[in-house]
């Protein structure tokens, strides 16, 4: 840590100045992690809820910042965030503030159920927040519960696109047999079709978004999936420009797969969904080179292309989206959100995404106005203190600091990847649980992704 904070820059920004008294010098480690009160309690809390993921019992009161404060009085700085979903530190007197307001309390103890029962000024409270930073060329949301969700609801969207494309257009009615059919999980009402996604990809544990997640195992074990059909994501080999005709090879074998499955698959795929960079299965990267070409097999066999930025979005890649890093001549169909926006759902853009008739693409909440709330404050904080190219800056400094590192401890280090791409940068470590362990009682709160990546 010491020799990342060399030769770091102190000239003010707005970020830096705002929240110069807002955090701690820097890590304390006073006990083991977990330490004894930490344990007590966590014995007492698995009596009545599984605790085998816990990571910290943490002490929300006193973390603040990027410093996250266990039960035993430890502070460390977090660099995992939540699973990489919080977006402006612990106990933001912003956000504190936000959480305040009138409009705040009243969606906390009146939540509605959105799709029937939104508050009056729910299209000011989406257009000033969520669609202020929509993804360009996309213009709608629907709102949805988490990550998982937000996925799964895209690709009830694709279905429903597609058949009604088949059917003859939103005013052709479903047929008697469709009708009677569905109700039997039978064809044509419940139609053979898929959704492609990539080997190593994560997008979420629900029944949809669970068949095409291929980043472990254990999350797939003993639950039915679907027939859906999986592409090999392109396996960069660093450093890039040693090996830039090694991964165009890759990169187009991987578009030749996609365009083979597109046309040949046994269940036709209406939509690709992807990752800008597959985090949870380790990491990985692609060139904007090759998602402009996979938006253009897309576009040449009429599938949607759902952008999965539940992981990527909100800044953390030095763009507010991390598909703006590609420059797509079109946009994609759908980009799902969740994570640091505190809120979840997907924008779309073509009004043909939506069903034809209410109720088709619907639940209790539909979201969460609370949820929605917050995410405005966070993007207008995010937009005042300028952080997107702050996050941008900050990932040059820490990627020429790892370079430097790697230089120096050649054994620690291999892949070094996420150059450009602001604060999602990532590398292989050999020994990647004890590095982890040893961060940890260093006071610093990191977790890992794929087999050996930190």
């Amino acid at each position: 840590m010491v020799s990342l904070r060399q030769g770091f820059s102190t000239s003010p920004t707005p970020a830096s100045s705002f929240y110069e008294n807002f955090e701690p010098p820097g890590p304390t480690v006073k006990t083991e992690i977990p330490g004894p009160r930490s344990r007590r309690l966590i014995k007492d809390l698995d009596k009545v809820f599984d605790t085998r993921s816990l990571s910290i019992l943490t002490d929300y009161q006193k973390s603040t910042g990027n410093y996250i404060a266990d039960a035993d009085g430890n502070m460390l700085l977090d660099v995992y965030a939540q699973i990489a979903s919080i977006p402006l530190g612990y106990n933001n007197p912003v956000l504190r503030q936000a959480a305040k307001s009138e409009a705040m309390i009243d969606g906390i103890i009146n939540r509605p159920a959105l799709g029937t029962f939104p508050p009056h000024d729910w299209a000011e409270v989406l257009r000033s927040g969520l669609l202020k930073v929509a993804p360009k060329g996309l213009n709608q949301v629907f709102t949805a519960m988490a990550g998982s969700d937000a996925n799964e609801t895209a690709y009830k969207a694709a279905f429903m696109w597609r058949r009604q494309q088949e059917r003859g257009g939103p005013d052709v009615d479903f047929t008697d047999e469709e009708a009677a059919s569905a109700m039997d999980n039978q064809s044509p009402g419940a139609p053979q079709l898929s959704i492609l996604s990539f080997k190593t990809a994560f997008h979420g544990r629900l029944f949809g978004t669970l068949s095409t997640t291929r980043s472990k195992p254990i999350h797939k074990l003993d639950i039915p999936a679907f027939d859906w059909p999986q592409a090999t994501f392109p396996q960069l080999r660093y450093p890039l420009k040693e090996h830039a005709a090694a991964n165009a090879a890759a990169e187009k074998a991987s578009l030749d797969e996609v365009e083979h499955l597109l046309t040949t698959y046994r269940v036709p795929p209406c939509a690709v969904v992807v990752e800008p960079i597959q985090a949870e299965g380790g990491d990985n990267h692609a060139s904007p080179a090759f998602f402009r070409g996979l938006r253009d097999v897309t576009r040449k066999h009429g599938v949607l292309l759902i952008v999965d930025e539940v992981q990527t979005g909100v800044g953390a890649t030095g763009r507010f989206w991390a598909h703006e890093h590609w420059n797509l001549a079109t946009p994609p169909d759908m980009v799902t959100f969740s994570k640091k926006a505190q809120a979840a759902g997907f924008y779309y853009g073509d009004p043909a995404l939506r069903p034809n008739k209410p109720y088709r693409q619907f639940n209790t909440w539909m979201g969460d106005p609370v949820r929605a709330l917050l995410f405005r404050a966070i993007a207008d904080e995010m937009k005042r203190l300028d952080l997107v190219r702050h996050t941008a800056r900050v990932g040059e400094y820490l990627y020429a600091g790892l370079e430097d590192l790697d230089r120096r401890y050649p054994g620690e280090f291999a892949n070094l990847r996420g150059k450009g791409m602001g604060t999602f940068i990532a590398f292989d470590n050999p020994r990647r649980d004890d590095f982890l362990a040893r961060v940890k009682k260093q006071g610093v709160n990191i977790g890992g992704s794929g087999e050996s990546a930190p």
